[in-house]
Order: structure tokens, then sequence, then C-alpha cells
């Protein structure tokens, strides 16, 4: 147990390096791509990256998340066999993928025109029909990052990531610096199918010299394709649920700030700043929490598929505790120095404004990060679902109603109530579903100690 305790705590160290290095490399990479290609690109670029993830969300059936948590139980149950859920993921991932794949292609018109605008028409249908390539190698890598993911080699699949990434924005920079008259569609297109296929061959190469061989010999494993893709299609579900309302709420933001009488390219300027600079400034200090999230997802449903309901409440109780404390000291530094950093990172004092106007609602933000592990590998899909479903319902109606009234105060408000309420929700959630008292949390029983201790005193000045 304590082996297995020092190896989160280091795969966590690990990862979170990794993923400082990732976040600082991208608001880099934003920062030359505003330089080179203007504010307004930045925005078409977030666009697309946007519609992308929604389809790669269907193509793969949420693969990183679905294997994450099946493989994990898979191993945590006696006659289970990782490498056969691996299969059956790769089996999945291979039939939507390529389904996905020729629906984009025969609606590709339909979607430039509808989700990207006439005017950006025609470059975006070349892009979008050259997803399939981006489509297929992302889904099957995704599986085989879930996969070591599950195993506890959770940098196996961040390394993936990294070396991706890298991928990716040499071919940005390249045909940014070196190719006229290419659309930022097709820059980004270009970039992620480069990524994508490098990635996939890195993991096949690591699951050929690494892969668990005695899995494979012990047993045949407890789950069937069938039984795998009746547990993957809920997590597949919710995952999609909440790509589409997020890519709905991207799409809504340009089109509301244009009616709040900007013109479409301040729109696609000030959306460019908002999710280029204002974003990763704002989620810059989470990267301990997302880095610890992968890793809390595989060791709950670990913990749930053998019944360790003791594990369960101790480590919900000791991660909502510090993850509290980590997100309010984060959010004041935001508060504090916002102004400073948005002008640091090129996006002047509007961006600056910006990230000190969100930053108080970062502990609820960061806390999401936290809980949605927690209900994820607990397996309580439904209740993810529903609870996203209000959160967005309640966000995207703040956008139609309040953007176009009142510009970005509209944005903020969306994401306070929404922020406020979704993660309110999932953390009554899990201390009902836990059945964690006051007792399971160190610094609330340190408060109620004192409040005793308090009354008794007065009680003997009484009696004195």
């Amino acid at each position: 147990m304590f082996k297995i305790k020092n190896k989160i705590i280091r795969d966590t160290v690990l990862l979170a390096l990794m993923q400082i290095f990732l976040d600082s490399a991208s608001i880099l990479l934003n920062g030359f791509i505003t330089r080179q290609l203007g504010a307004a690109a930045v925005g078409m670029f977030s666009l697309m990256g946007s519609f992308l993830g929604l389809v790669s969300i269907i193509s793969s059936g949420n693969a990183f998340l679905c294997m994450s948590r099946l493989a994990a139980e898979e191993s945590g149950r006696v006659e289970g066999n990782p490498n056969r859920v691996l299969f059956h993921g790769i089996k999945l991932c291979t039939l939507l993928s390529v389904a996905v794949s020729v629906l984009v292609i025969f609606f590709s018109e339909t979607v430039a025109v509808r989700f990207f605008g006439e005017k950006s028409a025609e470059t975006v249908i070349s892009a979008i029909r050259l997803m399939p390539a981006a489509l297929v190698s992302g889904a099957l890598s995704a599986c085989f990052k879930g996969y070591f993911n599950a195993c506890r080699k959770a940098t196996v699949a961040a390394i993936g990531d990294i070396l991706e990434f890298i991928i990716k924005s040499t071919v940005v920079v390249l045909m940014t610096l070196l190719i006229k008259n290419v659309s930022v569609y097709q820059i980004m297109i270009f970039s992620v199918i480069s990524g994508n296929i490098f990635s996939l061959l890195f993991m096949l190469i690591l699951f050929a010299r690494h892969k668990n061989k005695d899995s494979g010999k012990k047993s045949a494993g407890t789950l069937n394709f069938r039984q795998y893709i009746c547990l993957a299609f809920p997590i597949m579900g919710g995952g999609l649920l909440t790509s589409i309302l997020s890519s709905t709420n991207d799409a809504l933001v340009p089109f509301c700030l244009r009616q709040s009488g900007d013109s479409t390219e301040q729109a696609f300027a000030l959306f460019g700043i908002f999710e280029a600079i204002v974003i990763p400034a704002l989620f810059f200090p989470s990267v301990i929490l997302c880095s610890l999230s992968g890793i809390v997802v595989t060791e709950a449903a670990r913990a749930s598929a053998s019944d360790n309901t003791e594990k369960i409440k101790s480590m919900t109780a000791k991660l909502i505790q510090y993850t509290l404390i980590y997100a309010v000291i984060s959010a004041v530094l935001l508060i504090l120095f916002g102004n400073r950093i948005g002008t640091a990172l090129g996006g002047g004092k509007e961006a600056g404004r910006m990230i000190s106007a969100i930053a108080p609602v970062v502990p609820f933000i960061y806390l999401e990060i936290i809980l949605e592990a927690l209900i994820k590998g607990l397996g309580l899909q439904a209740f993810s679902s529903l609870n996203y479903l209000a959160e967005y319902i309640i966000r995207i109606s703040a956008v139609l109603i309040l953007v176009p009234h009142f510009g970005f105060t509209g944005i903020v408000i969306s994401y306070y109530a929404s922020n406020i309420f979704g993660n309110t929700s999932r953390l009554v959630k899990l201390l009902k579903f836990t059945e964690i008292s006051i007792s399971d949390f160190p610094w609330l029983s340190w408060l109620k100690f004192e409040k005793t201790v308090n009354i008794n005193q007065k009680s003997n000045n009484k009696i004195v």
C-alpha cells in the first residue's frame, strides 16, 4: 500500500511538471499565432478546435476515459484481464471513427455554413474533409493512453501528449512562416493529423515493449465485447453531451458578441483573447489537479470494483480538503496579479480585466476537476451527465440573454452561475454517496473541537 501511495505521488509530480510544460508551450504558441495571424485567427483556431473535439469524442467513444475506468476496474478483479479490455476498446473505436468519418465528409458543407459561417465556408470544407485521418488515429491513440493510465503508467500517456503537442506546434509554426495563402483551419487540421499519427506510432511501440504479458495468461477476462459496449456507452454519452454543450456555448459566444455591437472580426478577436489567454491563465495553476485527476479515476474505479468503501471515503475527504485550500490560494493570487498576467501574456488590459473578474469563481472551477474524476471513477455517470446538462443550460441561457446586452460581462455572469450551481451539486452528491461526515475532514473537525472547547470554558466560568 505504501509503495502504491509513493507511486501515485511520484506520478502526480511528474505529470504536473509535464502539464506545466504543455500549458506554457500552449500559451507561447497562442501568442505566436496572435502576433503572426491576429487575435481573430486565434478565435477561429479555438472554434475549429471545439468542433474537432466534439467529433473526436463521438469517433473515439470517449476512449481515454472508458479505457481508464474499465481497464482499471478489470485489473481490480481477480479474474480480470486489462489487455482484453484494450482490444475491445480498439474494435469499438475503429467502428465508430470510420462511421463518423463518412458522416463528416458527407455533411462537410452543411457544417461549414452552419457552425463556422458562410464567409469562411470554402476553407472550412477543405479542412473538414481532411478530418477522418485525424479522427481514426486520434481514437486509437486515446485507447492506448487510457490503457497505460489504467495500468498505473500515467506518465507514458503524458509523454505521448507532449510529443504529440511538439509535432503539432512544429507544423503550425512551419506552415505559418513558410506557406502563404493557407487558412487557419487548414493549418490546424494538418497539425492535428501529424500529431495524432506520431502519437499513435509512439503508443504502439511502447505497448509492444511494455504490455502486461501476465494478464493475458492468467485469464480470458470478465468482459466480452458486448458487455464492454454496454458499459462504455453511458460513459461515452456523458462525454458526448458535455462536448456538444461546450461546442454550442463556444459557437454562441462570437455570435452573441456580434449582437452586442462588435464586428465579426472584433467578436472573434475577443473570443480569441478569452480562449487563448484568459482561460489558460485561469487554469494554469490547476496543472497539479489535472495531473492528479486521471490517477483519481483509476484509483476510485479500483476501490469501487473491490468494494473498498473506507479507501473511497478517505480519498474523497482528503482530495476535497486539499483541493479547496489550493484553489482558494490560487484564486487570491489571480485576483491580485490578474492585470499583470494578462498584459504579460499579450492580451493587454482587457485580458487582465477578464482574469481578475473570473478569478473569484476559480475554487469552484478547480473543485470540478477532482469531483468529476471521483464521480466518473465511482461509476456515477448518469448523475454526471444530468449535472452537466443543467450546468450548461444555465451557462448557455446566460450567454444568449446577457451577452447581447452586456457584452463580456454576460460571459462572466454565465461562468459564475453555472460553476457555482454545478459544483455545489457535485459536492453534495459525493458527500451523500460516500457518507462522509464532518469528522472525516481534519480541518473542519479542528473547528468543531475549538467550538466545543469554547463552550466548555464558558460553562465553567458560569459555574465559578
